[in-house]
């Protein structure tokens, strides 16, 4: 009966591509379009911020801008390049309530959870925005590569204390500026990353200002160690932090 069941289900709510709707084989895939559409990221890539190179320079290797300024993370990992499919996705799962869209972004992210991380912290909202949104999307795609990944996601480790502007249109210190206080360790929360390696999640990864500002409050806190997680990377500007 629950195979009967099952089946009359997905013949009259098919599973459907997360971008265009389209019906595929299974919940969280592309069709094939789409799929060819996303840009995967890994090395050789900037062991600072992710920023594909065009040719191997090391494992160690940073760019122009992370030899400059290092970011205080141990290294920003990313899916996928910010593109139409990779925006359409998060941008769903932000503002349309597309929850599940949170596990199709974890499958992809999966394979680029470090093997020693000791647990997953999500980049926290502002109390006003998450009630007026209904959830957090780095939470729940915290959550569900927590699940994928075997690994603790405790939520409301670290605080959004105040509201930021959106930082799109921003310079790089614009932006640090702009998040720079803007977060803190929720009560316990030094107690739940004391001495481990914190692998701090979000959607989209643009100029690090946020997550910098985040792993500093980590690290104060007693983290041994900081690596960024997103579902997207945006090569040069173009969106939001």
């Amino acid at each position: 009966m629950r195979a009967l069941l099952a089946s009359i289900v997905s013949l009259a709510l098919p599973p459907r591509c997360p971008r265009c709707a389209s019906v595929v084989a299974a919940d969280h895939r592309f069709c094939a379009r789409c799929w060819a559409g996303l840009d995967f990221l890994g090395p050789p890539w900037c062991a600072g911020c992710a920023l594909p190179f065009g040719h191997d320079r090391g494992a160690a290797a940073l760019c122009g801008a992370c030899l400059a300024d290092p970011p205080p993370f141990a290294g920003a990992r990313a899916a996928v390049a910010y593109g139409p499919v990779a925006r359409q996705l998060a941008l769903r799962l932000k503002y349309g309530g597309r929850a599940a869209f949170a596990d199709t972004a974890a499958r992809l992210m999966l394979r680029l959870v470090p093997p020693d991380a000791d647990l997953l912290v999500s980049v926290p909202l502002h109390r006003l925005r998450l009630w007026g949104r209904g959830y957090n999307q780095a939470a729940l795609i915290a959550a569900a590569l927590g699940r994928a990944a075997g690994k603790p996601a405790p939520g409301g480790v670290l605080l959004r204390r105040r509201a930021t502007p959106v930082l799109r249109g921003l310079g790089r210190r614009g932006r640090a500026k702009a998040v720079a206080g803007a977060f803190a360790l929720a009560d316990g929360g030094a107690a739940t990353i004391a001495g481990r390696h914190v692998v701090l999640v979000d959607d989209v990864f643009t100029s690090g200002a946020t997550a910098a500002a985040c792993t500093r409050v980590l690290l104060r806190g007693g983290a041994a160690r900081v690596t960024v997680l997103c579902w997207a990377r945006v090569i040069g500007e173009g969106a939001g932090d």
